[in-house]
């Protein structure tokens, strides 16, 4: 069939880019597209998600969350489009779905592996499968209301909280009823979160008062209960000191440690034991099959007005590089969004 013989445009990884040089390591090409395999499904991407957490997919460490991506291989991201072609039970053409498939205009993948799911075509912004919606809103519920385990009442801080996931955690611990207090980079992000999301407040890391910032955040009765952690390293080692007895840390992410080479080591590790914390990592796919409940949940307060997310909007798919620049550099407020033409 000549639909299994056309040329796919995508984003192939050259070599491991240091820092955030993505333009010397990833380079735009072209090459035909396989038969569809049984089982696979070829979907016209319409979306291309950035994620902060696939620059480790991009770097040699083996023990990390997931093996890198080998160099030569097309990069890997979340997109979301409509089925052109189906050899798997369940999608048929023309479905909107949501998957793990390649930075480029066309995405082959095996349905089950990459995570394939149908999407409900109602939802009036579909940005939202990427946002509140899809793992961005998954993970910042979870690691709030299960790993977090944060409670009415209770002092919630958020890291890097301008950004797609955090953003979304500091909202849902207001509406869960707790003091809910997010970090971001400069006067512009903290008043967004401020002005616009109503949290009780936020701290801004490149001020050159932020410990007493951080202090006015723990001031009143108690320190921090809950700490959804985006960003490891010395911000970390900020919080240990201001947590209270008993407290919960979430860990997300490590954006300070990604392409630095860098390993989070806090030095004020001896507050784990002093202050009784627990500390725990988790990752969305281990909850995968909570997908349709947690959706349920983001999806009332999206349509009831609670939660709310800005989309950074970059469009071409020759732009994708620069997209996926501005998590690491801190250019973005909200979901970072790669449009493609259709």
């Amino acid at each position: 069939m000549r639909s299994d013989a056309m040329e796919n445009r995508f984003w192939r990884i050259e070599r491991r880019p240091e820092g955030t040089d993505f333009s010397s390591a990833l380079a735009l090409v072209e090459a035909p597209l396989p038969a569809l395999a049984d089982g696979e499904i070829r979907i016209r991407n319409a979306m291309l998600s950035m994620d902060a957490g696939t620059r480790m997919w991009l770097t040699d460490r083996e023990d990390g969350y997931q093996p890198p991506l080998p160099v030569g291989s097309p990069m890997t991201g979340l997109v979301l489009g409509e089925v052109m072609a189906s050899k798997a039970e369940g999608f048929r053409e023309g479905d909107l779905v949501r998957a793990f498939g390649v930075w480029g205009a066309m995405s082959q993948v095996d349905a089950a592996l990459s995570g394939a799911m149908k999407l409900d075509p109602s939802v009036e912004d579909r940005r939202a499968w990427f946002g509140p919606l899809g793992m961005n809103g998954w993970t910042a519920l979870w690691g709030i209301t299960e790993t977090g385990a944060a409670k009415p009442g209770e002092r919630v801080l958020v890291s890097a909280a301008a950004g797609a996931t955090g953003m979304l955690a500091v909202q849902i611990a207001r509406i869960i009823g707790c003091e809910a207090w997010g970090i971001a980079g400069g006067a512009a992000k903290c008043g967004f979160l401020e002005d616009n999301l109503k949290i009780a407040g936020a701290v801004d890391y490149k001020a050159a008062d932020f410990d007493h910032q951080l202090d006015a955040a723990c001031s009143g009765p108690g320190g921090i209960d809950v700490y959804f952690d985006n960003v490891g390293g010395s911000l970390l080692d900020a919080v240990l000191t201001r947590m209270n007895h008993y407290g919960r840390i979430a860990v997300c992410g490590l954006l300070a440690d990604y392409g630095l080479g860098t390993r989070t080591a806090p030095r004020e590790f001896d507050q784990v034991l002093m202050r009784r914390l627990r500390i725990e990592g988790f990752f969305s796919p281990d909850f995968m099959d909570q997908g349709e409940r947690l959706t349920a949940q983001l999806r009332e307060w999206v349509e009831s007005g609670e939660l709310a997310m800005p989309y950074d909007v970059t469009r071409g798919l020759e732009n994708t590089l620069h997209a996926y620049g501005k998590m690491f550099t801190g250019g973005n407020i909200g979901k970072v969004i790669v449009e493609l033409e259709q």
